[in-house]
C-alpha cells in the first residue's frame, strides 16, 4: 500500500497509536519499571522507546535528517505519568511532521539509520510494524502479570472462535 498523503497517513497513524495507548493504559503505574525475569526492558523502557523512535528517528528521517533517537532510559521520563506524557508529546510532534508531508515529498527518498536509502512512504510504512512488535511485547508482559489487556479489534481470540462456523470442507 503506497502512502500518498501526509494528512491521511497522520490520521491512520493516530488511530494505530490509539490501540497502543489502550494497551499501555492497563500497565499499573507501580509496575512501570517492572521487567520480566531474564528480560531486557521494562514497560517504561518500551514506551519511551516507542516515543523516541516515532519522533526522533522516523520524524527526523522523513525530513531528510539523521536520527536523533535518544534511547529509552529513565532520564527521559521517570514514573508512569511522565512516561505517558513523554509518549503523548512525542506523538503530537511526529504527527505534525507527518501531516505536513506533501505527495512529492512522500515519493522522495530518505536515509535510514542503517544507511539505506528508501522511499519516504515506504519508510513510514515500516513504523506501524515496529510499533505492533513492541505493543505485542507490552501485551505479553501484562499477561505475565495476570493483567488482561483489551482486545485490539473488539473481540478476543476465544470470542472470534465462538462466533465462527465450523469448516466442514474436506481437505484436498
Amino acid at each position: 500500500m503506497e502512502i500518498t498523503s501526509g494528512a491521511d497517513f497522520a490520521t491512520y497513524w493516530t488511530g494505530f497509536r490509539r490501540r497502543t495507548t489502550r494497551v499501555i493504559a492497563h500497565v499499573p503505574p507501580e509496575r512501570i519499571d517492572w521487567m520480566p525475569p531474564g528480560g531486557k526492558w521494562t514497560f517504561g523502557d518500551l514506551i519511551r522507546h516507542l516515543a523516541g523512535i516515532e519522533r526522533d528517528m522516523y520524524g527526523e528521517n522523513v525530513q531528510g535528517r539523521p536520527s536523533r533517537y535518544p534511547g529509552h532510559d529513565r532520564s527521559l521520563a521517570d514514573g508512569y505519568d511522565a512516561v505517558v506524557t513523554y509518549l503523548d508529546r512525542k506523538h503530537r510532534e511526529a504527527v505534525e511532521i507527518f501531516a505536513g508531508l506533501s505527495p512529492s515529498h512522500l515519493r522522495g527518498r530518505c536515509m535510514t539509520p542503517a544507511g539505506t536509502e528508501i522511499t519516504v512512504w515506504k519508510w513510514l510504512r515500516s513504523m506501524p510494524e515496529h510499533e505492533a512488535h513492541h505493543r505485542g511485547q507490552i501485551h505479553f508482559m501484562l499477561g505475565l502479570l495476570g493483567i488482561s489487556a483489551p482486545p485490539l479489534y473488539g473481540l478476543t481470540e476465544e470470542e472470534v472462535r465462538a462466533r465462527s462456523v465450523p469448516d466442514d470442507t474436506p481437505p484436498p
